[in-house]
C-alpha cells in the first residue's frame, strides 16, 4: 500500500474552520503547471511525478484532498514544491504529523 497524506488549506477561517483549498476548476488548472493532471479530462484523479491526488468526486469548492505517494525516489520534491506553492498542509493518514515543507 502506498503512503497516503491529506491536503488542506493551512489557514482556518474566522470561525476555525480550514478555508477550501479553491475551485475544482482552479486546482486543475494550478496542478496542470506542475504535469499533475488527469489521465482523462474531467476524472477526479490526478497524476503526477511520483504521486496521485484524487479530488473528492463533485465537491466545489474543494476542502481537501488524499494524496498517495506512487514512486517515493521521485514524489519528495513534487510534494514539497507542491505545499510551499500552494501553502498546503499535508498530513499523514498514518501518524497525524504534518509535513513540514
Amino acid at each position: 500500500m502506498s503512503k497516503q497524506f491529506v491536503i488542506q488549506a493551512r489557514t482556518a477561517s474566522e470561525d476555525g474552520q480550514r478555508v477550501p483549498l479553491g475551485s475544482r476548476e482552479e486546482i486543475v488548472h494550478a496542478l496542470s503547471n506542475f504535469n499533475t493532471m488527469a489521465e482523462v479530462e474531467g476524472h477526479d484523479t490526478l497524476w503526477g511525478p511520483g504521486i496521485k491526488i484524487e479530488l473528492p468526486p463533485e465537491e466545489d469548492p474543494i476542502v481537501q484532498m488524499l494524496l498517495s505517494i506512487v514512486e517515493e525516489e521521485i514524489a519528495w520534491l513534487p510534494i514539497v514544491r507542491l505545499a510551499k506553492q500552494f501553502d498546503w498542509s499535508v498530513m499523514d493518514i498514518e501518524t497525524g504529523r504534518e509535513l513540514q515543507p
